[in-house]
């Protein structure tokens, strides 16, 4: 989660790791989710190969089942729980396979070759899981509660005819820039004149804010999305994120 606001408040930067991607497809990036889920294809057909025990094609029912389990892991990925997105994805795609198996054999007994011969199915998948911990690295209420309050953002965003994408775009480069931007949103949110011509209008009150801070004119103009993001924020009811903020703020 803090890799997400990083990618909307901090620097604007080209996404290097595998998690930025993750992040930033996270965010609404669709084009970037495609060409990874492409470039991710051979990593799939290996990890649905280990359960299946042999060759994988992409012509296979069993290599559908883990390209939906990679676009899954890719949603609910979260770099905070401490494993990498290829181990998140690799133990999942490998639980979506079995159990597509297990529909298809529902009276036999299959041994996937995980452990000692003989071992029936449901043991089989038992111990993928708790060798992997997958309930422990996605079952956080804490977790879900932040990505509702970001989801929640989003919608209110769409209000004001901003996205994530535009955050994380026009995001100030340098860390000063950013807490004067973030310092001219708190300015705003604690002046109920401006909260109201904000909310009303949807617009930023330049004219008003440009005679109450340090900043000129062209500066907040430069970064008006970006203000208008972080006053919603402070105005409203986003625990989390007015936490990130002002994080941020005592750098």
């Amino acid at each position: 989660m803090s890799l997400v606001l990083s990618l909307l408040f901090m620097a604007k930067k080209k996404p290097k790791t595998l998690e930025e991607k993750v992040a930033l497809i996270q965010l609404g990036d669709e084009s970037l989710q495609d060409d990874l889920i492409k470039s991710y294809k051979p990593f799939i057909a290996k990890s649905v190969s280990s359960v299946c025990k042999r060759y994988i094609s992409e012509t296979d029912d069993e290599f559908s089942i883990g390209l939906i389990a990679f676009n899954e892991a890719i949603q609910k990925f979260s770099a905070e729980k401490g494993n990498s997105l290829l181990s998140f994805a690799d133990v999942l795609i490998k639980r979506k396979v079995i159990d597509y198996i297990r529909q298809q054999n529902r009276n036999q007994t299959v041994s996937f070759g995980f452990g000692s011969e003989g071992t029936d199915e449901e043991t089989q998948r038992s111990k993928i899981e708790d060798e992997l911990s997958i309930e422990n690295h996605w079952n956080k209420t804490d977790e879900e509660r932040r990505r509702d309050e970001i989801y929640q953002f989003q919608l209110l965003l769409r209000e004001y005819d901003l996205s994530f994408q535009d955050l994380v775009k026009q995001s100030p480069k340098h860390a000063d820039a950013r807490r004067n931007a973030m310092e001219v949103a708190r300015v705003l949110s604690e002046n109920e004149e401006l909260t109201q011509h904000l909310v009303e209008k949807k617009r930023l009150p330049i004219k008003q804010l440009e005679n109450m801070v340090s900043l000129s004119r062209k500066t907040i103009e430069r970064n008006r999305k970006y203000i208008i993001a972080i006053s919603l924020i402070l105005i409203g009811d986003y625990n989390y994120l007015k936490d990130y903020i002002k994080g941020v703020l005592k750098e």
